[in-house]
């Protein structure tokens, strides 16, 4: 799994990280999503590298064997934005000022919120599976909360969802090792029986019901968009557009630049599902930023 990469601990802004980085040429940031670790890149990373990119795959905060800081009751040590900083500690120490970064499920919220704080670092933006946090919770109505209850669920905090999980981890997250690869299911695996872990990742959705809302809305508000272009991909087999309807229509009013995307043929997970339609998704996606970037300088 990542054959030629290496797997290193490196500073976050509040603690340190685990990273899997590797490959050479222009540099980008892939953020996975709950319950997985970076390991849910192991057959798109690879793709990314030999096609000439240098590939930097971290354990979000909370999440895998990332640090844990100490909760507040504000959950703001596991905002978005807080995640977001960790990020660009990561890459600054890394050596890259500038990168694209692909954020997947609750690694798309983080993804936009460090395009939308740093718009110097960021060159592109790619969001799977997402809309920003705030727009989701905006438009939430009975189909969102039938098929979305985890999140209310997971972001309790009288009745913590914790309990729960902890009683039959497997039980509760399930996961398939021949869809995921046999040594990503186990880095996931060891992930979701860690009680710190889900702890941590129950933070993440108590965040995302406050604090990373209040932000969004304050953007909102002052008109702030993502200065980068932005990508937007969605699985066929998930749920965004009977949630949304046209996808690419929510996300125009947060892009103040190019916007583009569409369906993969995949499950939710797709990098997992549909590791070389989405490699070549995103790859003629930087290719356009790199001719349009090119054009603008002549």
């Amino acid at each position: 799994m990542f054959e030629g990469f290496a797997l290193t601990d490196a500073e976050g802004d509040g603690g340190r990280l685990r990273v899997r980085h590797g490959g050479a040429g222009p540099p980008v940031l892939l953020l996975h999503g709950h319950p997985r670790t970076h390991a849910t890149w192991h057959r798109v990373a690879p793709l990314l590298a030999a096609a000439g990119h240098t590939v930097v795959c971290p354990d979000l905060r909370g999440y895998g064997r990332s640090a844990k800081p100490p909760t507040d009751a504000e959950h703001r040590p596991y905002a978005k934005r807080a995640m977001a900083r960790d990020c660009l500690a990561l890459m600054r120490g890394l050596g890259h000022e500038r990168f694209a970064v692909v954020g997947h499920d609750r690694g798309a919220y983080v993804a936009t919120r460090l395009a939308l704080d740093h718009p110097g670092a960021v060159t592109a933006l790619s969001v799977l599976d997402a809309v920003p946090i705030g727009e989701a919770l905006r438009r939430c109505d009975a189909g969102f909360a039938a098929s979305w209850w985890h999140w209310f669920f997971l972001g309790q905090t009288d009745k913590p969802a914790e309990r729960v999980i902890d009683a039959d981890p497997d039980a509760w997250y399930g996961g398939d090792p021949a869809r995921m690869g046999e040594e990503a299911f186990r880095d996931y695996r060891r992930a979701i029986h860690d009680p710190a872990t889900v702890h941590a990742m129950c933070e993440d959705y108590r965040a995302g019901l406050g604090v990373d809302r209040e932000h969004d809305e304050a953007d909102r508000r002052a008109g702030r968009r993502v200065a980068c272009p932005v990508q937007v991909l969605w699985a066929t087999r998930d749920d965004m557009p009977a949630l949304y309807g046209d996808v690419l229509a929510v996300w125009r009013e947060w892009a103040g630049g190019p916007l583009s995307g569409g369906p993969v043929a995949s499950g939710h997970h797709m990098a997992e599902e549909a590791p070389e339609e989405l490699a070549g998704a995103l790859r003629a996606f930087w290719r356009s930023v790199a001719g349009r970037e090119h054009g603008d300088r002549r």
